[in-house]
């Protein structure tokens, strides 16, 4: 049986949000919050109660990038993993060095990730 996760989606694609959402959805996960740049995911990050099981975290967005907010969001709680996905294969060092659990490089199949979602909700 597989486990049900709470999803943060962070992708300045609004057309993304909504391909992940439904995605993650048809498995039985839940979104529970959305932010289209890394500052938005800081401060709803903040307000999250509780805390998302997953992030999903882009890189490069408008006024923060997916680094910086990886680094603020384990500032505040280490209990959500963080799954960076860019476009950018040259940021995958930092993104890890910065927190995240994962790193996968866009475009992503969706099969990807699932298992990474269903690997990171057992490891939890």
């Amino acid at each position: 049986m597989q486990s049900v996760a709470s999803i943060f989606i962070v992708d300045d694609e609004e057309n993304l949000h909504g391909v992940y959402k439904a995605l993650f959805e048809l498995r039985g996960h839940k979104v529970i919050g959305c932010a289209f740049d890394g500052d938005e995911a800081v401060q709803t990050f903040l307000q999250l109660n509780p805390k998302p099981d997953i992030i999903i975290m882009d890189h490069r967005m408008p006024r923060m990038d997916g680094i910086s907010a990886t680094k603020m969001i384990h500032e505040i709680s280490r209990k959500s993993k963080i799954v960076f996905i860019s476009a950018d294969e040259t940021v995958r060092e930092a993104a890890l060095e910065a927190g995240a659990d994962m790193f996968q490089v866009k475009p992503v199949r969706a099969s990807a990730l699932f298992e990474i979602i269903t690997k990171l909700t057992k490891a939890g």
